[in-house]
């Protein structure tokens, strides 16, 4: 009886999916079998996750080089990282207000293979704009290049996340998005480190290397990334193992959804220019200084609390009235929206100030040159704990799968050690930074592999590690902090399969939505600056603790909306 209520609860799952991809390959067969995995398209759609961790870590470089190049000031050197995330922001809501408008969902209508291709010319016209940019010497255009290769990344995801959760059993569609992600995790780490040797000739460069980069360099590396785009594209066109995926489904208006979002867009845009135009303003004395940096972290704290206030009364909206909110009549897609943007606000907020935070006195003082093996550690966890979340693709069995959730994880650390020393940055002060590695293997056996179980627990290792963080100094406290990348790691995809669970014709309208919410990333990082400016880089990391409450709540919460609905993957994988 229990085996006939997991199927038929598995069947209405698909029933909601309604997607036209073949039945061999990404339904379930009618006689209630698992569905095997499209492991040649699955091999081709890893590719672009490469991409986007490989380009967006690269940025690393760029940012210090156009600094001293064009004699910018932090904040305008940092307008790289703003440029790339918003276009995330700003390509989800057009493709979500052209849906809207036009009656079809335009991924849908594409189909996810043509849809990834597309984002990959996008990107590759984004390349050509940097290197016409270089020849011009134009910071401004550089930025214009930026934000149109992270704007064909914006299509490419939103299609990518639902697509891999396709090409397969619905209940395991996290471990192939880990997968994915476990190749981007790579590439955000081998990123800087190939950018500078094809820059520089060297794995990492100093300073005065940084300064003396000509522009040529540049246009010649972009015109490579150019190529590559083009290159994967053409892969993915061609490819006959790809499935199109194409859905023809009537999208349901949404104007409440649309209105919702353009008022938190006019808000956010409200907040931002006062905060760029504060940078314009001649700082005079302290004090003039000090209450303009205030009425900046003011306006950013504006931008933040207008995202969660339209998403709560969007939630609450839609709860009385589900008529016009289309993807967000979901609680479990609103409620995931704030999980997307709380997870990458927090990833990246905790990386970016861990060159300040190991540079304090309680921290041993380290300098810029060697807390690079820290920082690279940091992002390392991440693929550490995304190699290990990816074992389930393969579905080696019980035994065979209990000894690669210890041994990948620690190849893995292995792979960064290694790969760190051939760059001569010092590892010996994280070689113990192992026993954390295998706090994550006991978290892994620990959740077996229930997407909402994992959730949970990670979240509440990360509120761990960050509290044991935040009341120690020194080696102990930089372990914890660093623990964050391992706990981090694996929770993209779980907040993303939870989130879109039983959305149906929905699903990539729900996919654009979440990947809106990337802007976490240009948010929660800035607030957690100026707040170590208030009360000390150490313990500003309480916002990292509150971002891990909530996503605690949020796998605390989702599992019991998908029951209500008739979806239980934790059930249905154990």
């Amino acid at each position: 009886m229990a085996k006939r209520l997991k199927l038929r609860t598995l069947n209405f799952y698909f029933e909601s999916m309604a997607t036209s991809a073949p039945i061999s390959k990404n339904t379930e067969n009618q006689n209630g079998s698992i569905i095997p995995t499209n492991y040649p398209a699955l091999a081709t759609l890893v590719v672009v996750f490469f991409f986007w961790g490989f380009i967006a870590a690269g940025n690393s470089v760029f940012i210090p080089f156009c600094k001293n190049y064009f004699g910018l000031d932090q904040f305008q050197s940092q307008l790289i990282d703003f440029a790339f995330y918003f276009a995330y922001f700003v390509g989800a809501l057009l493709l979500f207000i052209y849906a809207n408008v036009k009656r079809k969902d335009l991924v849908a209508f594409w189909g996810y293979k043509r849809s990834i291709v597309y984002g990959l010319l996008l990107s590759a016209l984004g390349a050509v704009i940097m290197i016409i940019a270089v020849l011009a010497n134009t910071y401004a255009g550089m930025l214009v290049g930026f934000f149109m290769v992270a704007f064909g990344f914006s299509l490419q995801q939103t299609a990518a996340n639902p697509f891999a959760m396709t090409l397969g059993d619905p209940a395991t569609g996290a471990n192939r998005i880990n997968l994915g992600g476990s190749v981007n995790s790579f590439g955000t780490f081998a990123g800087p480190i190939i950018v500078a040797l094809a820059l520089f000739g060297v794995t990492k460069a100093s300073d005065d290397q940084i300064a003396g980069l000509s522009l040529d360099k540049v246009s010649i590396l972009y015109g490579l990334v150019c190529g590559l785009f083009v290159a994967a594209a053409a892969l993915f066109y061609f490819s006959k193992k790809v499935p199109s995926g194409i859905e023809e489904a009537t999208v349901e208006k949404a104007g409440k959804a649309q209105t919702a979002l353009l008022v938190m867009t006019g808000l956010l845009a409200i907040a931002f220019s006062i905060v760029f135009y504060t940078y314009t303003l001649d700082e005079g004395n302290e004090a003039v200084k000090a209450a303009i940096e205030n009425k900046r972290f003011i306006w950013l704290l504006v931008a933040l609390l207008s995202i969660i206030g339209t998403l709560v009364f969007s939630y609450k909206s839609a709860n009385k009235n589900q008529d016009g909110w289309g993807a967000m009549k979901y609680p479990q897609l609103i409620l995931g929206m704030l999980a997307i943007f709380i997870y990458v606000g927090v990833e990246v907020a905790i990386g970016s100030n861990l060159g300040d935070l190991l540079g304090q006195k309680a921290f041993g003082e380290i300098p810029t040159s060697k807390a690079a093996a820290y920082i690279s550690m940091y992002w390392g966890s991440l693929m550490i704990g995304r190699w290990a979340g990816a074992i389930n693709v393969f579905k080696p069995n019980k035994n065979l799968k209990n000894l690669l959730l210890l041994i990948v994880p620690l190849a893995a650390f292995g792979v960064l050690i290694l790969i760190n020393t051939i760059a001569m940055n010092d590892m010996k002060p994280l070689y113990w930074y192992v026993l954390c590695v295998l706090v994550l293997v006991g978290a892994f056996y620990l959740t077996q592999d229930k997407p909402a179980k994992t959730l949970l627990v990670f979240s509440i290792c990360g509120i761990a590690a960050m509290l044991v963080g935040l009341f120690t100094t020194g080696t102990v406290a930089t372990y914890a902090f660093l623990s964050g990348g391992l706990f981090c790691s694996i929770m993209w995809p779980c907040i993303f399969t939870l989130s879109l669970a039983g959305l149906g014709k929905f699903t990539t309208q729900g996919s654009a939505f979440l990947v809106m919410m990337i802007l976490g990333g240009a948010i929660i990082p800035p607030i957690q600056g100026k707040l170590s400016d208030i009360i000390g880089i150490h313990q500003s990391y309480w916002i990292p603790v509150i971002c891990f409450a909530y996503l605690a709540l949020f796998a605390f919460l989702v599992k019991g909306l998908l029951q209500k609905q008739g979806i239980d993957y934790d059930n249905k994988v154990s």
